[in-house]
């Protein structure tokens, strides 16, 4: 009797570090808001546009980061990725002017892509048998979550003894660190004789024309919208916005004793709450309708959001808001991904997913951008933060009329 595959694979190993430190140094951004605006004196909204180019460059890689995998292999796109990551950051080091660190992020973009989702959900789908899949995609994704539990609070601490130039150059370095795991990442391309008779144009032209694929597209878009204008704005939001901690009590005795501080930890706690999240979703997706599962966290974050931003906004209200919209924060990349692969197979899953992504990026960019210049036009983030609410919204809608067939040949 053959003895059952281990759901943990070198590709899956090696596949989640990268993904620790590629998401680390992502989820951090949100931390140098502040100091950069105000070193240099830049309006909210010209940092805000940075980072909305970044997820914007993000979104438009992926897709191409996803293609390339295919053609030249996983690896050699990986490395590109991590080059071009590293390069991005040490060239935003310099930037003295918003254009020119709005320029640099592209780079930075697209280096995300090359070392994210779509590269490396693509190879752990691959790699995983059909029995795994659903919770390999959950681990790998959930390893995004690791990274953004540390990611911030070690930023906000490293920004204590360093310039953030300095906090860039070191970013760099330890990416290209990680990709001293890349030999880990064999794994030959699996799929059916039928998906192997089509070319990448054919299944590309099936996609297109199947109403649930513009579903999927469409519905994707506000989980990037919120969770990148809570990545970006929302340590600054809580700095400016929540009441003050008070001295004798629990957060004061943990050393958290400024609301900047408690902005850095409710993003690592966001991330810490969705490692228990989409591995809860890794295991329903594998058991349940996925775009039910879809319809119901995207409806759940939608009243986390209105509840929230309707009640006094105080330490304990942005613990718990942390923890609540942290257990739905990724919990869509495994179904989406998972999604994808079952109705369009899993030879050119990075490619197909990397285009559902750019509306998630597209809607990061809307994020953010609108983040800080609704900033600088109100003076606070209530109008964009209810934007959020209403595409939550629309997302849980759209989710329903998919058709969970699989459309492609055996």
């Amino acid at each position: 009797m053959d003895k059952p595959a281990s759901i943990f694979t070198p590709v899956l190993i090696a596949g989640c570090v990268i993904m620790v430190i590629s998401f680390a140094i992502r989820a951090s951004f949100g931390v140098f808001q502040i100091p950069i605006a105000d070193e240099f004196g830049w309006l909210r909204s010209e940092f805000s546009l940075a980072i909305a180019i970044q997820n914007l460059a993000w979104g438009i890689g992926q897709p191409l980061f996803g293609a390339l995998a295919e053609k030249i292999g996983d690896r050699r796109a990986i490395v590109l990725g991590a080059l071009t990551y590293a390069a991005g950051l040490v060239a935003s080091s310099f930037a003295v002017t918003p254009g020119s660190h709005q320029f640099f992020e592209i780079f930075v973009g697209f280096g995300i892509a090359g070392t994210g989702f779509g590269v490396i959900l693509a190879v752990v789908g691959r790699a995983s048998s059909d029995e795994h899949r659903s919770m390999s995609l959950a681990i790998a994704t959930a390893a995004g979550s690791a990274g953004q539990v540390f990611g911030a609070p070690v930023a906000e601490a490293l920004l204590g003894v360093m310039s953030w130039q300095m906090v860039f150059l070191l970013f760099a370095g330890i990416i290209l660190a990680s990709l001293m795991v890349l030999p880990m990442m064999r794994v030959p391309v699996v799929a059916t004789r039928g998906e192997l008779e089509e070319s990448m144009g054919q299944i590309l032209n099936r996609a297109m024309r199947d109403p649930s694929y513009a579903l999927i597209f469409l519905g994707f878009f506000s989980c990037g919208y919120q969770l990148a204008f809570i990545t970006a704005h929302f340590p600054a939001f809580v700095t400016e916005m929540c009441g003050p901690i008070m001295p004798g009590g629990m957060l004061y005795g943990m050393g958290i004793t400024s609301t900047s501080a408690l902005g850095a930890v409710a993003i690592s706690l966001i991330g810490l709450a969705n490692i228990a999240g989409t591995l809860a979703a890794g295991w329903a997706g594998k058991r349940y309708s996925r775009k039910y599962l879809l319809a119901g966290i995207y409806t759940g974050r939608t009243i986390i959001a209105a509840a929230f931003i309707l009640t006094p906004i105080t330490p304990a209200t942005v613990l718990l808001f942390s923890v609540s919209m942290g257990a739905l924060w990724l919990a869509t990349v495994p179904l989406t991904s998972g999604l994808v692969a079952h109705l369009y197979g899993l030879r050119y899953m990075g490619t197909l997913y990397g285009i559902v992504f750019f509306s998630h990026q597209l809607g990061s960019f809307l994020g953010v951008w609108l983040g800080g210049r609704m900033y600088d036009i109100y003076g606070d983030y209530t109008a964009v933060w209810w934007i959020g609410v209403g595409v939550g919204a629309f997302s849980a809608i759209v989710h329903l009329p998919i058709k969970e067939k699989r459309l492609v040949p055996a």
